[in-house]
């Protein structure tokens, strides 16, 4: 990854947090370990938060574990100990001008993560206490939400020992070979877009004192620009004829030759199961998993924000109702009956954008795989 614009980062932690905070604490004077939890629409911000005081936690643990005048290797201290412990972890009371700066640092790791992943990670493992690195992961792995795939197999398979290199280098092979199956930087940045737009351009363009060419740029840029204009432009000179209303956008997944038709629906004009099969049976997806469980369960973080936002109003108890009545559909066409019954024409869903495309798509994953 090229330079970043590090005092872009800066502001923008600082101004995200200050609107947050600002807006809690109207009329509050602590908040709390369950607060934290769901404070913004962001998870990983949260759980960043969320990770620093567990590193505090674990801080004040070890201060009384130090103390040389008493055995806290006994086992009845021990017990104690741990209760006290736990019982502490529950009662987070935190002021405002103690939190901010929490936060501040969360925003900055979560755009880390969510950025540049592999960089990310290798930082934990430098963080981690010499030969203890496989323990620190697998104690701060409930607070990593984003490009998790990154580093979780080196917490599931033991065999790398106990220096830091083998674990640096496992990351970086690691990511070479999953990099097109992370979500998309777009789409977690886009989890805090209701407190303050997030510009990836200006953080990844210029600091005073330098200039970033586009070749310098990470992956993700080629990677999210493919994803998101799938539609090629029109060449300079050519005039755009709209006299042509039965003509759609080829899909990326097709082949050139394929002809430019709606698959979506019928002849009826509604959402049209067969033709929905026949489409999303042909692509190849590598997002895309087998759905297990309920779909609530299978949601990723920025496929509920993106759900939420794009085709529920901002309304995210009605994404869960629906999720919940298509779970219980007895087959892929009675949930796309439903679908387009309930929710195409009342909220008026464009049946050719990409949340409306997802989301058919992954009831597809759920009753067809």
């Amino acid at each position: 990854m090229g330079q970043i614009n590090s005092k872009y980062l800066e502001n923008y932690a600082s101004r995200y947090s200050s609107e947050v905070c600002n807006k809690f604490f109207k009329g509050k004077q602590f908040i709390s370990g369950q607060d934290i939890v769901n404070l913004t629409n962001s998870t990983q911000v949260n759980f960043f938060v969320l990770k620093e005081l567990f590193s505090q936690w674990q801080s004040e643990l070890e201060k009384l574990r130090s103390n040389p005048y008493f055995d806290y290797r006994d086992i009845t201290v021990h017990e104690a100990l741990t209760n006290f412990m736990n019982i502490l972890s529950k009662r987070i009371k935190v002021e405002k001008s103690d939190f901010e700066p929490l936060l501040v640092k969360a925003v900055s790791e979560a755009i880390h993560v969510a950025t540049d992943p592999v960089s990310y990670y290798k930082a934990e493992v430098e963080r981690a206490p010499k030969d203890h690195i496989n323990e620190y992961l697998k104690e701060n792995r409930k607070y990593y939400k984003w490009h998790v795939p990154v580093i979780s197999f080196l917490i599931d398979k033991a065999g790398f020992g106990l220096e830091k290199d083998p674990y640096l280098k496992a990351i970086s092979a690691n990511y070479q070979v999953i990099k097109d199956d992370l979500e998309s930087q777009n789409l977690l940045l886009a989890t805090l877009g209701d407190i303050a737009p997030f510009d990836l351009d200006a953080y990844l363009g210029s600091d005073a004192n330098s200039q970033i060419d586009s070749s310098d740029k990470s992956f993700f840029d080629s990677v999210d620009k493919q994803e998101t204009s799938p539609i090629p432009e029109a060449k300079e000179g050519e005039e755009v004829k709209k006299e042509v209303p039965d003509e759609a956008p080829v899909s990326e997944h097709e082949s050139e030759s394929a002809p430019v038709e709606n698959t979506v629906t019928g002849p009826s004009g509604k959402l049209d199961a067969s033709e929905l099969r026949r489409q999303f049976e042909v692509e190849s997806y590598p997002g895309m998993k087998s759905v297990m469980g309920s779909l609530a369960e299978s949601l990723a973080i920025n496929q509920r924000f993106m759900f939420t936002k794009e085709l529920f109003e901002g309304n995210s108890d009605l994404l869960m109702h629906a999720l919940k009545k298509i779970d219980s559909s007895n087959s892929f066409e009675e949930a796309v009956n439903y679908i387009d019954v309930r929710y195409v024409e009342e909220m008026n869903w464009n049946l050719n954008s990409d949340p409306v495309q997802e989301f058919l798509r992954l009831i597809y994953h759920r009753f067809e795989n």
